[in-house]
């Protein structure tokens, strides 16, 4: 078998999409040693993941970048499908929400969230209008859906209207390097970060949905009303929509005790996460819930929302809450800071619960999709 998968979350440093394109795309490539299978990106690689590529990647995974000004312009419309009738792929899998409209190829298409359509109010507008147009259309056209878990799965029956028969459940995994180091192996990187000793951590993209204005006023609360002072660490990419969030911090007291560390590489994470006193991701809406799975993986104790995916993700394994109730919030904080048996319980079930995860088992299931696409192509 041949397969194609999108490369170009790889384009960039890697959030969610691209961790989960790459570490995918090496395990098929593990599993399946006699079948090829190529990432395709209309612009070069981020470098930190063409190395990792051009060190640890099998002889069948290889990486392409067709040129072509006309052909960068216009990818899905004319760059990608031209490449594909150029290459006699088995199964092209879109990787991010999108495949080609236009090819006589078998397709998969991932689709991690539907929240740029549920939560419209959380993303800027063009994308909306974009999605809107694009999303039901990609549904359609692939041969075969893959959600991240069942809650996004039945959102995509019921919102893009396709039958459950055409959609995949394939879980997602923490990343291999995510373990817990000792303590003393984590000096260094919290010193050039600016990190204390005790902190609270937050990971992911600053973006409306990860509802880290709830959190900076849970936080506040803390400071106002307890005995305890931890330092906020929020590590992440900057991303859209959070004029409110930024003022807040900067008008707020609470702010001092706030410390930006920008995008992180997975070296400095596993040293944040294997050392931070709590890990709290108290996000509106996910797909899977990767962070919380990730903290986990490195014996962190976790706070996170009660929301259904993040519920199927992380099972009894964390402290659940509201993420609209600040005092909930705030009183969950305090109460697991103090608590030091509680803590050691959440950290060794935390630990349990992201081992029966692995990017072995995604990219099985995701390779019996591709034997189902080309099984369905032979019966139409």
């Amino acid at each position: 078998m041949r397969v194609g998968l999108d490369g170009y979350p790889l384009a960039a440093p890697p959030t969610g999409v691209g961790h989960y394109t790459l570490e995918l795309a090496q395990a098929l490539a593990l599993l399946a040693p006699d079948d090829s299978f190529e990432l395709i990106s209309p612009f070069p690689f981020e470098p930190s993941i063409q190395k990792k590529l051009d060190e640890a990647s099998p002889a069948n995974l290889a990486a392409v970048n067709p040129r072509g000004a006309t052909i960068n312009r216009r990818w899905w419309a004319a760059g990608l499908p031209l490449y594909l009738w150029r290459n006699p792929f088995d199964v092209f899998h879109g990787t991010n929400y999108d495949v080609p409209l236009w090819n006589r190829k078998q397709t998969v298409v991932t689709i991690h969230d539907l929240s740029i359509l549920l939560h419209p109010q959380n993303h800027q507008r063009h994308l909306v209008r974009r999605a809107r147009r694009r999303l039901p259309l990609m549904a359609r056209a692939a041969t075969m859906v893959i959600t991240p878990s069942e809650s996004v799965k039945r959102e995509v029956c019921e919102h893009l209207n396709i039958n459950a028969d055409k959609i995949v459940v394939t879980p997602e995994a923490p990343r291999r390097s995510f373990r817990p180091v000792p303590i003393e192996e984590t000096v260094a990187v919290r010193a050039r970060l600016g990190v204390e000793a005790d902190f609270i951590l937050f990971v992911g993209t600053i973006e409306p949905r990860k509802n880290l204005l709830t959190l900076m006023l849970a936080f506040d609360d803390v400071l106002r009303h307890s005995a305890i002072r931890p330092q906020l660490v929020i590590a992440g990419g900057e991303g859209w929509l959070m004029d409110e969030f930024f003022s807040f911090v900067e008008k707020s007291g609470a702010g001092e005790r706030v410390r930006f560390t920008g995008y992180l590489t997975d070296e400095d994470l596993r040293a944040l996460y294997s050392s931070c006193r709590i890990c709290i991701y108290p996000s509106l809406y996910e797909g899977f819930g990767l962070p919380p799975l990730e903290a986990m993986a490195c014996g962190a104790p976790v706070i996170t929302s009660n929301i259904p995916a993040i519920v199927e993700t992380v099972g009894v394994a964390a402290c659940l809450v509201d993420p609209l109730d600040v005092s909930s919030l705030a009183k969950t904080l305090v109460e697991l800071w103090n608590d030091d048996a509680r803590r050691g319980e959440l950290s060794e079930m935390g630990q349990r619960r992201a081992a029966t995860f692995s990017w072995e088992r995604t990219a099985r299931l995701t390779y019996q999709v591709y034997q189902e696409v080309l099984l369905r192509r032979k019966k139409s």
